[in-house]
């Protein structure tokens, strides 16, 4: 997050998309930029496809999302509401409706949302083509509802009107021209809870930009500075948003009971109650450098993934750096990981099953690690960057 990088413009490669950019006017919408993750890495490269695009989106938080100072960025009447209703998804729920309604599309020829929420819900008119990337459904309106729902002030505060925007939502994902999926996952919620079918490019994996971040860690010796010291050189690893959704509390609850060293990088709702939850053998760590995150990835036992994940990015990085993966055989990582080889999959989403898969993979780590050496880059280079372009592009 905190690298400088240059990287190779897709000009280079498709001349088409110069050809776009230069005669069409295009918007780019997302829900809100607050935070940096997999989706922001997609939001650089759709800038670097259109530079001359303007980011619209519900709000902007300058310093939780420094990566986005280079863009055009419009937000709506929800950037001057006080940080305690915009930051708290909760109370500002009511008003992302006529946030994203209320832009005004009428002079633009092509306007893509990448959304998980409300960003699909603008309204243009028939001269402008709405091309939709839809990262899933809304989480807490379908299919992760009863995670979001679980607390009982949440469930007491939205509960009057949940079932008013489950419909507001279906119609607006009815509005955008063309839907795209970021992975076979997201297309079935779509189908199951929109009615409509898309089709599917994968999220672009920059290998170029992480071979960089790979040559300044290679020939360097893993340092843990003082904050780690209580732990060995052997850890696991989590590199998750740290929200209800992500499970990352049935890791903490299962390296609890192991007693092995674990790190969890990142950052989230659930951040007090799962350091309260956590043993001694658990750090954890968040706003790291890409140099600092690749070195984790490169020194760890194996990535942690509980989560039914939409696509599942960090599983890619992992990999890109001969990490193997113990994802839950569900969502996008099912699409990411190949089973035996970068990675292994537990079947129930429960702590019993967690630690099984653990204990299995000690068995099995020394003939994974060889495996995902040989095989770890060809798999991701079905995730490419250039494919994810190219793919884009002739969808548009």
């Amino acid at each position: 997050m905190g690298v400088s990088r240059k990287l190779d413009s897709p000009y280079l490669y498709y001349s088409k998309i110069k050809t776009m950019s230069s005669q069409k006017k295009i918007a780019i919408v997302y829900d809100w930029i607050d935070k940096w993750g997999g989706v922001e890495r997609v939001l650089l490269t759709l800038h670097e496809m259109f530079p001359e695009a303007i980011f619209y989106t519900s709000y902007f938080d300058q310093e939780t999302a420094p990566w986005a100072k280079d863009l055009k960025i419009k937000t709506s009447f929800l950037q001057k509401f006080p940080n305690i209703i915009k930051k708290n998804r909760i109370l500002s729920f009511p008003f992302y409706p006529f946030a994203f309604e209320s832009f005004d599309f009428s002079n633009y020829d092509l306007v893509i949302s990448v959304t998980s929420s409300f960003g699909k819900s603008i309204i243009t008119k028939p001269g402008t083509r709405h091309i939709c990337y839809l990262l899933t459904p809304t989480r807490y309106l379908w299919s992760y509802g009863k995670d979001y729902l679980s607390n009982k002030l949440i469930s007491y505060l939205v509960s009057n009107y949940i079932d008013q925007i489950k419909k507001w939502d279906f119609v607006s994902a009815q509005r955008p021209d063309k839907i795209i999926s970021i992975s076979e996952t997201v297309r079935n919620r779509c189908l199951k809870y929109y009615k409509r079918d898309s089709e599917v490019v994968y999220p672009g994996f920059d290998t170029k930009y992480w071979q960089v971040i790979k040559s300044k860690i290679i020939n360097s010796k893993f340092q843990i500075n003082s904050k780690l010291k209580i732990l060995n050189s052997k850890f696991f690893l989590v590199v998750s948003r740290l929200e209800p959704y992500k499970k990352v509390d049935l890791v903490v609850q299962s390296f609890n009971r192991l007693k092995y060293n674990l790190i969890i990088i990142g950052g989230g709702t659930e951040e007090r109650s799962l350091k309260r939850m956590a043993g001694k053998n658990i750090i954890f760590l968040s706003k790291l450098s890409d140099v600092e995150l690749g070195n984790f990835y490169a020194n760890a036992q194996a990535l942690i993934m509980p989560q039914d994940e939409d696509f599942g990015y960090v599983s890619l990085e992992a990999q890109f750096f001969n990490c193997p993966v113990i994802a839950y055989k569900k969502g996008g990582a099912t699409e990411t990981i190949i089973n035996g080889k970068t990675g292994i999959f537990f079947n129930r989403q429960g702590e019993i099953d967690l630690r099984r898969a653990i204990e299995r993979f000690n068995k099995i780590k020394y003939n994974l690690e060889n495996k995902i050496r040989e095989l770890g880059m060809k798999n991701i280079e079905r995730f490419s960057k250039k494919k994810f372009i190219d793919n884009f592009t002739k969808i548009l």
